[in-house]
């Protein structure tokens, strides 16, 4: 099998897997519930095993699924990296990128998706500055630097925007916390709890629930932290000071180890927020370098970020 058609067809099942059913993974790659079930059955009948028990109400995935995912994403992951070296042999850039990007996303996560795309590219450099607060990440400093990363709503429709991975945000709080103050079970509770927020410039869609079809406000009564800036309010959450609403790409590792408990979130992993995390430049055509890294991080983040993919298992609804 050639390398692209291995790489969508090991995609697929990824998001088959992560999605839990085969109309979500269709919308994600452009294709028919039918035929993603049937490039599943040539998968499954390439590797001799099922990987996905089917009813009429759920694709629930098989040990075997579970087995050969990890597999699968490094493979995915593998063919990425082989593209891009081949590509730098072929045709190397040479040159350096200039980059803005909010501190906490960029120290976690961008900062490794450098290095990688830096190995790959020995002839090109980059310059990464990593910016505390919202200042600056608008565009202002465009012309100044290649590349902005902005997390949320774009205001500047001026700027050309490449979206890198969607965004997800989950409320959350620390098992001491739960254990001392009792776990809400509905958003309507959280008045009645103590909770960390933004300090002036809050996120649009924190603390907003959907509730009959309308979008609703509801965040805890007295607010024992609030900070201009994510880690500080991670931190809070992780000491036991209240209830925070936090997104995947900061808190997936504490929600992993148990250290932050989900709340609200029986139906599953919560729904993508209407923006989500851009790469914003000034002009259209984007220069090679900036244009090779912008699809090398569309791959790394997009388009289920990995810092979801784990989270997707122990979200997925019953």
């Amino acid at each position: 099998m050639l390398p692209d058609a291995l790489s969508a067809q090991l995609s697929l099942f990824i998001d088959v897997l992560d999605a839990g059913s085969f109309s979500a993974a269709a919308r994600r790659h452009g294709l028919t519930p039918s035929a993603v079930a049937r490039r599943i059955d040539t998968l499954e009948q390439s590797l001799g095993c099922q990987l996905f028990s089917r009813s009429t109400h759920a694709v629930r995935p098989m040990p075997a699924a579970l087995a050969f995912a990890e597999r699968a994403r490094r493979i995915v992951r593998e063919l990425h990296l082989a593209r891009a070296e081949a590509t730098s042999l072929d045709n190397a850039p040479e040159g350096r990128i200039r980059i803005d990007a909010p501190a906490p996303f960029g120290r976690r996560h961008l900062a490794p998706a450098l290095a990688e795309f830096l190995q790959a590219y020995p002839g090109v450099d980059i310059q990464l500055r990593l910016i505390d607060s919202f200042v600056d990440l608008h565009g202002e400093h465009l012309g100044e630097v290649d590349l902005v990363l902005r997390i949320g709503p774009l205001a500047d429709t001026r700027l050309v925007a490449t979206p890198l991975a969607p965004m997800v945000r989950i409320v959350c709080a620390s098992p001491a916390y739960l254990e001392r103050r009792g776990v809400p079970l509905r958003p309507e509770e959280l008045p009645e709890h103590d909770g960390l927020d933004w300090d002036a410039l809050a996120p649009p869609y924190a603390w907003r629930f959907e509730r009959d079809g309308r979008p609703q406000l509801l965040r805890p009564g007295r607010l024992r932290m609030v900070a201009n800036n994510a880690e500080a309010l991670l931190a809070g959450a992780l000491a036991g000071l209240g209830i925070a609403h936090l997104p995947t790409w900061l808190i997936s590792d504490q929600l992993l180890r148990g250290e932050l408990l989900p709340l609200f979130c029986e139906g599953g992993l919560p729904q993508p927020e209407a923006s989500g995390i851009y790469a914003l430049r000034l002009t259209r055509e984007a220069d090679s370098r900036s244009r090779l890294l912008l699809e090398f991080l569309k791959n790394r983040f997009g388009p289920v970020p990995p810092w979801d993919q784990a989270l997707h298992s122990g979200f997925k609804k019953e």
